[in-house]
């Protein structure tokens, strides 16, 4: 039977970690989730009349940036950059928020667009969903472990593209 991993186990983990992000690190980001279902889009699926997002809803979150890019071409310079966004799984299902792809973050005055997500980082290195039951060894193995956070891959995306405009109140 497993020793370490349990709800109690996870739980001090994930304190620890809030504590981390919110008060030592302290990257942040505001996370527009896009709403597919209001989106009208054509035979091409290009969105004619607009893209439509809800949020933002802001995350102490781990920031990878990757160097900026300028590429030149007949029609000027153009910026790319990518960046990695590390999330605690616990902070998204707080928000009711699940990362797709197609959803926008916004850091440092730059809009990314989610290409793919990864959520695969378990504590422990056991999946809870996952417990292998069958094993008469280790009884009960669907009460260790916890699938910890969610990673997302990004490159920036122009804000003109997305039609996202920053208002003050």
């Amino acid at each position: 039977m497993a020793l370490f991993g349990r709800q109690r186990d996870i739980n001090l983990f994930t304190t620890i970690t809030r504590e981390l992000m919110g008060d030592v690190i302290t990257q942040q980001c505001s996370f527009y989730k896009y709403r597919l279902e209001q989106t009208i889009v054509n035979i091409y699926g290009e969105a004619s009349g607009g893209k439509f997002f809800d949020g933002p809803v802001l995350f102490n979150c781990l920031i990878e940036r990757q160097d900026q890019q300028f590429t030149v071409d007949d029609f000027g310079v153009e910026y790319a950059r990518s960046v990695v966004f590390r999330f605690l799984r616990e902070d998204l299902i707080d928000a009711s928020i699940v990362p797709e792809v197609g959803d926008i973050i916004l850091y440092n005055g730059g809009y990314y667009e989610i290409d793919s997500t990864n959520s695969n980082q378990y504590l422990l290195g056991k999946d809870p969903d996952y417990p292998n039951e069958t094993n008469p060894l280790n009884p009960g193995l669907s009460q260790f472990g916890s699938n910890y956070s969610i990673i997302c891959s990004t490159h920036y995306t122009p804000a003109d593209k997305l039609g996202i405009e920053l208002t003050r109140l």
